[in-house]
């Protein structure tokens, strides 16, 4: 992939509202250009989907979030693509890594109660076959998500005060 291809993903990753136009400006690139290149990487599916980031925590709708590992038997044949296919057609769940380590997938999980995700792991994901175990960890307040933080933060405006 070509540098100029790289700025575009890269300004459109911290921004995806950004026109073509703004983009071209911002990377002095012909407009033609910077949406021929959006329109190939769309096409490639290297972009895949534009996204709003949501601070949850300033919603009334409210969810709880869960990071589940998950040790699994591979499968012959497929390894671990059959069973992360099963685990992530479930709506509940929001993404699954292939991880190095002492797990093999990382399920991200969502829910309106701590129960449901409670159920979801014991009732769907448990009793697959192939997993051997699970580890939940609740999330209970995120701080930067994808670069983005949440958090307002002060500034230090003290005086550096030096030996």
């Amino acid at each position: 992939m070509d540098g100029r291809k790289m700025q575009i993903l890269e300004l459109l990753k911290e921004d995806a509202r950004r026109s073509a136009d703004l983009i071209a400006t911002m990377i002095d690139a012909p407009a033609d250009e910077v949406k021929q290149a959006i329109a190939e990487m769309e096409q490639d599916h290297i972009i895949v989907k534009y996204a709003t980031v949501v601070n949850w925590s300033k919603v009334e709708d409210e969810k709880v979030t869960a990071l589940i590992e998950v040790q699994i038997t591979p499968e012959r044949g497929r390894g671990f693509e059959g069973i992360a296919e099963r685990i992530y057609l479930y709506p509940e769940v929001k993404s699954v890594y292939l991880m190095s380590g002492a797990y093999d997938l990382l399920v991200e999980v969502q829910g309106k109660t701590l129960k449901d995700v409670a159920s979801f792991v014991s009732n769907k994901l448990s009793p697959i076959d192939a997993v051997l175990s699970t580890k939940t960890f609740f999330i209970l307040k995120k701080y930067k998500q994808d670069g983005i933080i949440f958090e307002e933060h002060e500034d230090d405006h003290r005086l550096l005060v030096s030996p």
